[in-house]
């Protein structure tokens, strides 16, 4: 059995324009201009740019990389699917100074394929709801890293303790898969609309006692809601003729997000935590539980580079 790594698309920029090509264009060349299909060649010559092609409907020039985001990328598309494999092999994420030192491209280079890739990997709007009859989804929150305006110094008593920390509210599916946002605040105002949006009514949901989940289908909108109390030491409880009832799905979730960020990534400014959170749950939704390996997973991000096409100018602005 050969190296993930040493195959050829990985190794040789002319085969990894074919490979992405064929993932790209499964039914053949398409202008990313006009559309057009039929009238499409690619063009021949000692001078020609690799993987070029010609429209003869609108008369422009294009490669697969156009509306990507490898378009006007110096970096060879062979050092970008290797970075793809990387990160979609790491369980708990790559740092930039790794990509730096394993590919040979410049920090710089190396964070930003990084925060190009985690684009790719961001889910749409479109997606349908999580759940249904008979499904149970648990719901908590976190913590990561300081807000960008917090005090540094803090009054004795804050509420919580969490008024200096960035909120990540997490939904996951028991034996399916996670969403999760970065929210301003932990109350029912700020996370009803998200829960509404996102789960099925006909949804069994779990969460812990935190009191913002109190009243949460206080109007039995919800198929059920039960509460486990972390403050009793109660983490799993049995009832005869139910599913147990517990939230360590979601702790599970969490513990590997943590993992990462803090002995990974170990720092991430508030501007870029959705990037962050949209790398882990790409992960999490297509592991090998749920019949994904690595490969498959790399394959299912590149078709996500479409319509994601990221400038240096554009990094640092969040998600819309």
């Amino acid at each position: 059995m050969s190296a993930l790594l040493s195959q050829k698309h990985l190794q040789d920029e002319e085969a990894a324009y074919t490979w992405v090509e064929a993932q790209v264009w499964p039914n053949g060349p398409q202008c990313p201009h006009c559309y057009e299909q039929k009238r499409v060649s690619k063009m021949k010559g000692k001078a020609t740019r690799l993987g070029l092609y010609k429209c003869y409907a609108c008369r422009k020039q294009f490669r697969v990389t156009v509306g990507t985001i490898f378009e006007k990328s110096h970096v060879p598309l062979h050092l970008w699917l290797q970075a793809f494999y990387l990160i979609a092999g790491s369980k708990k994420g790559i740092s930039a100074n790794q990509i730096h030192r394993t590919l040979g491209v410049t920090l710089k280079t190396a964070w930003f394929m990084g925060h190009r890739i985690r684009e790719a990997m961001r889910a749409g709007s479109l997606i349908p709801p999580m759940g249904g009859a008979g499904e149970i989804v648990e719901l908590d929150e976190t913590t990561q890293g300081r807000r960008k305006d917090a005090p540094k110094k803090l009054p004795t008593r804050v509420y919580g303790g969490w008024a200096h920390r960035n909120i990540v509210f997490s939904l996951v599916q028991r034996g399916g898969q996670v969403r999760s946002f970065h929210v301003e605040a932990t109350t029912i105002a700020e996370l009803l609309p998200i829960i509404r949006a996102n789960i099925r009514k006909e949804t069994a949901l779990m969460t812990d006692a935190a009191i913002w989940y109190k009243y949460m289908n206080k109007d039995g909108e919800f198929a059920s809601h039960d509460r486990v109390d972390h403050s009793k030491e109660e983490y799993a409880r049995y009832e005869e003729g139910r599913p147990v009832i517990h939230t360590n799905t979601v702790e599970g979730y969490f513990s590997l997000f943590k993992r990462g960020m803090r002995g990974v990534y170990q720092h991430c400014a508030e501007k870029h935590l959705h990037r962050y959170l949209a790398e882990f749950d790409f992960r999490y939704n297509n592991r090998v539980a749920l019949g994904i390996n690595d490969e498959q997973r790399a394959v299912k991000m590149l078709k996500g580079a479409r319509g994601k096409r990221l400038t240096y100018r554009t990094t640092d602005r969040p998600a819309q």
